[in-house]
């Protein structure tokens, strides 16, 4: 654990590991004025690569944050994510920028562990779905320190609706992310929780959005040098409400998209239908149901056939009876699952998220 106060860098303690040499170099660079930063995308959906972010860009990116939350400087952040991805580089970026004095730890499923509510304080910080969720089911105690925030972000995969319902727990303001490397982290959020909570994501001032002809998301905005990134997410834009921000529905990816008897599926909508129907069937409203994906597999009538992939448990044959026909009432024939794959755990990328195509193979 390395505490430092951007105000005062003189100050800054003697790294103890070789993750605090290497957070604590990042810091020095940044205050020494380097212009260019290369940082790597997750591989999440394909090889990583490099990415070259100039300062400005990220200048940008950490004070829209910073105007988005209602940062001030002196509030405390914990920065808790792998610094050597952008989600963690931009959690030290806005420190320094914003003057937010920071908690620096390596990355662990439960990154409150070592922190107690009432002696230790934060106002910010990010996290990705499999540490709060950690957090909620391991050490609910630490729910006090989550409420004393004004902000946390939640980013690097999507949240199920199971941890959404979960996050009632807590007070403070809880934010799904948009965004991804080639746009400096984050160009839009959505409220998981609270009144306020929407299944829609709002872009940030400034962010331009519009879809390509397979209605996949394109972004321009400061950070990314007001260049458009064109991505694989398929969304629904919607009409501007006199806001001046853009809102949208993220459907899901492109490139997962299953072709099963010539139907096109959209595997994040079936997800969210069984997590929904585990949800409502479970009877311990304290345990999250397991992780799962939806996947398409080579069949030689269908091309594809549509199978889900669970981790460590299998589902009740009545259950699944039961989410099959919710499947087929709401989204056809086609996207009802043909099998359920019991795998004793997912396999994941450096950043946490599940890499499906690796799981994949794995079973094959």
């Amino acid at each position: 654990m390395m505490n430092l106060d951007p105000a005062h860098p003189n100050s800054w303690p003697t790294p103890q590991t070789p993750y605090e040499e290497e957070a604590l170099a990042f810091c020095r660079s940044w205050l020494g004025g380097q212009q260019q930063f290369t940082l790597y995308t997750s591989g999440s959906t394909g090889t990583p690569k490099p990415i070259a972010l100039t300062r400005s860009q990220m200048q940008a990116s950490a004070r829209l944050t910073g105007q988005t939350l209602g940062l001030q400087p002196d509030d405390s952040a914990l920065v808790c994510l792998n610094i050597r991805y952008v989600a963690g580089i931009m959690m030290l970026v806005r420190g320094l920028e914003l003057g937010l004095p920071m908690t620096i730890i390596e990355p662990s499923a439960n990154p409150l562990l070592d922190f107690t509510p009432g002696a230790d304080t934060f106002a910010f910080t990010a996290l990705v779905p499999l540490q709060l969720q950690t957090i909620l089911e391991k050490t609910p105690e630490k729910i006090q320190l989550l409420n004393g925030m004004k902000a946390i972000l939640v980013g690097g995969a999507a949240t199920s609706s199971a941890l959404e319902k979960q996050l009632s727990a807590i007070k403070a303001p809880v934010y799904a992310t948009y965004g991804m490397t080639e746009t400096v982290s984050h160009i839009a959020l959505r409220r998981l929780n609270g009144l306020d909570a929407s299944e829609l994501f709002t872009a940030l001032n400034g962010v331009q959005l519009g879809t390509d002809a397979r209605g996949c998301l394109h972004i321009t905005s400061a950070a990314t040098n007001f260049e458009q990134i064109q991505t694989n997410d398929v969304v629904e834009l919607l009409p501007d409400a006199g806001t001046g921000n853009t809102q949208f529905r993220l459907l899901g990816r492109a490139d997962r998209v299953i072709n099963s008897g010539g139907v096109k599926i959209q595997p994040e909508q079936v997800e969210q239908l069984i997590n929904s129907a585990l949800i409502n069937e479970s009877t311990d409203k304290g345990v999250l149901p397991s992780r799962l994906f939806v996947a398409g597999l080579p069949d030689e009538r269908l091309g594809q056939r549509v199978v889900v992939i669970c981790e460590q448990v299998a589902i009740d044959s009545q259950l699944w009876a039961k989410i099959q026909e919710v499947i087929r009432e709401k989204l056809g024939a086609y996207a009802v699952p043909k099998d359920v794959i019991s795998v004793a755990r997912f396999l994941e990328t450096p950043t946490g998220k599940i890499d499906q195509k690796a799981t994949i193979a794995q079973i094959r």
